[in-house]
């Protein structure tokens, strides 16, 4: 039987950083409000040097939860063994409070994309990541969270809504969720629905972590807004705002602050990390 319970100390129902090695000092001497940091599976893959020193050092004050960004849960082929592998070495040796993985596809064949793509929401899909999920699990001897996309299009092939198949994913594989919020307004602005409406019908049940995050503003070639994940820069109000309605749904939750390019300075992420520590004082204040 799959053990769901923490590993390691669980996640607190705090914020989070995703961690950047140039914050290194800062964490350590002027946290702030920071009370766990993500680190991204495949940065930590290597043997031995600065990163893994630096991670075991931060592991004895903070819980890490792990990211993978290079699965290709959707993908049509097997997983990968090899980055499997690596993944469960990584696992074992962190023992994080958590791992996720995002519902997308990024490989064909033998090539990789840097890219996060989106899939078609039918049976056929349902069946594939439903098994990729759980072999995942099984290789980790532990839940792990699947992450909603950041969608541009919408696939004429579907025939389940996201949050339904994302529901429906938890049911199979006892998996949970990562709510990020930021690619919900990010989806439902390129869509045209209500990203409300989208909590609204999104399993909260199996929420275990929420992620916020910066998104850059284009226009298609139609003149409407389009929104394009960046991590780039700061959250914007709407997505706060959003944040603080799903909290209200949820109740407390670990939220992580996404900030993985055109990185600031500490000071500016621990303003940002300070808003994300706000939303659940105000949550808890209600």
């Amino acid at each position: 039987m799959l053990d769901t319970s923490p590993a390691h100390r669980p996640l607190p129902d705090a914020v989070g950083v995703g961690y950047k090695s140039q914050h290194f000092s800062d964490l350590l001497h002027a946290p702030g409000p920071v009370r766990w940091l993500e680190i991204h599976a495949e940065n930590y893959m290597g043997d031995g040097g600065r990163p893994l020193a630096q991670l075991r050092s931060l592991a004895e004050t903070f819980a890490i939860s792990v990211h993978g960004v290079g699965l290709s849960i959707g993908g049509e082929t097997p997983l990968d063994p090899d980055h499997l592998a690596r993944l469960k070495h990584l696992v074992a040796w962190v023992n994080p409070a958590s791992f996720s993985e995002h519902l997308a596809w990024s490989t064909h064949g033998a090539e990789f994309m840097n890219d996060l793509l989106p899939l078609p929401y039918t049976n056929a899909t349902l069946a594939r990541v439903a098994a990729h999920v759980s072999q995942v699990q099984d290789t980790l001897g532990r839940q792990m969270l699947l992450e909603n996309p950041s969608s541009y299009l919408a696939f004429a092939e579907s025939t389940w809504s996201e949050t339904d198949f994302l529901a429906e994913l938890t049911q199979r594989t006892g998996c949970g969720l990562l709510l990020d919020v930021n690619n919900v307004f990010i989806s439902a602005t390129n869509l045209g629905y209500s990203p409300q409406s989208y909590i609204d019908a999104y399993p909260l049940a199996a929420v275990g972590e929420i992620h916020v995050g910066g998104h850059d503003e284009d226009q298609d070639d139609h003149g409407a807004p389009l929104l394009i994940d960046s991590h780039g820069c700061e959250a914007a109000d709407p997505v706060w705002d959003l944040l603080d309605y799903a909290l209200a749904k949820t109740g407390p939750r670990p939220v992580l602050i996404e900030w993985d390019n055109d990185v600031p300075d500490w000071a500016t992420l621990r303003l940002e990390a300070q808003r994300g520590a706000d939303a659940l004082v105000h949550l808890a204040a209600l």
